[in-house]
């Protein structure tokens, strides 16, 4: 296996970030599996009990960079699945929480009808989904130029300003319906793990100052009892053993979350320039897809 840091693939995974059919990138792919099929179930689990009390959709809107490209339909299969919700998705790979702030449009990635207030007016959410890993390699232009590596307490203030600002422009957009925020906490990081320490505890701080909700997506691709320990294999787990397309070495009882040359991505076909999302089953995915819907659902119908 190469190792998940050498220096081309940290580019692609931070540049490219989308996932295309594995016959048409370098590499060997994996195994071919099936996309998911739409059934009266969310990826095996059953739909929710006829005898439950009645709970009304919830309207979701899902915002991020490339995790969230590359995440987008099978979170939005698992929302509809578990409850019925009305969803939107508008990713853009590459980048941060500045380029969804309005009046940064000049140097965003992001164009202004995507901008996550001018979206929380149009679509009236009941909840916003945040999926940000972190990308400030000098490649966002909206961050400045401020890096990481360059300065981690300088990224991290910018960081959590910009948090709150998104938050600030998030809950004056949704008026007397204010949405709820989801901030999803990253899986680890290889080259900087202390780096995701951070950019975590941000968004835990941020829900805390603001009412709003946390999923820790990234607890369920990491080792137990290790959260910032990056790997890339991992036990089967419950679901993955009752539905085997998901647990990709099932006579080993482990499955894969990144490809041999991808660390940062959690799809299992080949990057590419043309984001998109994921078209082979992805435990990675599936895991943190289910994890966000899990809390929403708690959320919607507490107790």
């Amino acid at each position: 296996m190469r190792k998940p840091w050498v220096v081309g693939v940290l580019l692609a995974a931070v540049l490219l970030g989308a996932c295309t059919d594995p016959s048409s990138g370098p590499g060997a792919a994996p195994p071919p599996v099936a996309a998911p099929e739409p059934s009266a179930t969310t990826h095996g689990r059953p739909a929710a009990s006829p005898s439950a009390a009645p709970v009304e959709p919830p309207t979701v809107l899902y915002l991020g960079d490339s995790l969230a490209m590359e995440n987008q339909e099978v979170l939005g299969q698992e929302l509809r699945g578990d409850l019925r919700a009305r969803y939107t998705s508008a990713p853009h790979s590459g980048t941060t929480l500045c380029d969804y702030l309005e009046g940064s449009a000049e140097r965003s990635l992001v164009p202004a009808a995507d901008k996550a207030a001018a979206l929380v007016r149009s679509l009236r959410p009941d909840y916003v989904v945040l999926q940000f890993w972190g990308n400030a390699w000098g490649y966002t232009p909206c961050m400045d130029g401020i890096t990481y590596d360059a300065s981690r307490n300088r990224y991290r203030e910018r960081y959590a300003a910009d948090a709150r600002r998104l938050t600030e422009q998030i809950r004056a957009a949704g008026g007397d319906r204010r949405p709820r925020i989801v901030w999803v906490l990253q899986g680890p990081d290889p080259i900087t793990p202390d780096r995701i320490r951070r950019v975590n505890a941000v968004y835990e701080e941020r829900a805390a100052a603001s009412g709003d909700l946390v999923a820790d997506a990234g607890r369920t691709v990491s080792p137990a009892g290790a959260r910032h320990t990056w790997t890339q294999y991992l036990p089967c787990d419950a679901h993955e053993r009752a539905h085997p397309d998901y647990c990709t070495q099932p006579g080993r009882d482990r499955t894969a979350l990144h490809r041999d040359d991808d660390y940062l991505h959690f799809c299992l076909a080949p990057t590419t320039s043309t984001p998109k999302p994921c078209p082979v089953r992805s435990p990675g995915i599936s895991r943190m897809a289910r994890e966000i819907t899990r809390v929403i659902a708690n959320d919607v119908r507490p107790g």
